[in-house]
């Protein structure tokens, strides 16, 4: 348990049994009433965004999330199979959870796996990773860095927009935030 006094960025909240990460909060006193605290929260599985309003000093119960280093192994169906790298625990994350992560996620990539009593919430990647192209049209002679993008496949299946002058084998860098090519790998 913890006022709203101690609230601060990225806390996890447990309200009415779904759990809320603090985005942001601002402790107001205006000149007449009480002092409150105004919140803007958003769930952590569903990531749904509310603003929610307290009186200052009510408690709230916080939820304790166990953020780790994980290796990721493999795909099982629709699971994603990551290993503890302190403890050597292997663990399932639903297909759901990661995400679009999906797309950027190499075997024995390293990411962080956030749990609330052993059921994975959320995964965050570098910001950046390195694949290779498996496929993209070829490139035209004459093509320069500013002419436009196309398509290219990517080892882990996604598709990335490429400057032209880039060709089958390459390795590039793709932001993980969005998608974008940051530049040859």
């Amino acid at each position: 348990m913890a006022t709203t006094n101690d609230l601060k960025n990225g806390l996890v909240l447990n309200l009415d049994g779904e759990l809320w990460a603090v985005v942001e909060f601002q402790h107001v006193k205006p000149g007449k009433g009480g002092a409150f605290v105004r919140t803007t929260l958003k769930n952590v599985l569903s990531g749904k965004v509310v603003d929610k309003t307290f009186n200052a000093g009510t408690k709230v119960e916080t939820a304790t999330v166990d953020k780790r280093t994980m290796q990721y192994l493999y795909a099982d169906g629709e699971d994603y199979v990551f290993m503890d790298l302190e403890t050597f625990d292997q663990i399932q994350v639903p297909g759901g959870t990661v995400g679009e992560a999906a797309n950027y996620l190499l075997p024995e990539a390293e990411a962080i796996v956030a749990t609330h009593e052993a059921v994975p919430l959320y995964i965050e990647l570098p910001t950046s990773v390195i694949l290779e192209v498996t496929y993209t049209e070829p490139g035209l002679q004459g093509d320069r860095s500013t002419g436009g993008n196309k398509p290219a496949t990517v080892e882990t299946g996604a598709t990335v927009q490429v400057p032209l002058f880039i060709t089958t084998g390459e390795k590039i860098k793709v932001d993980t935030r969005d998608g974008r090519y940051l530049g040859r790998g």
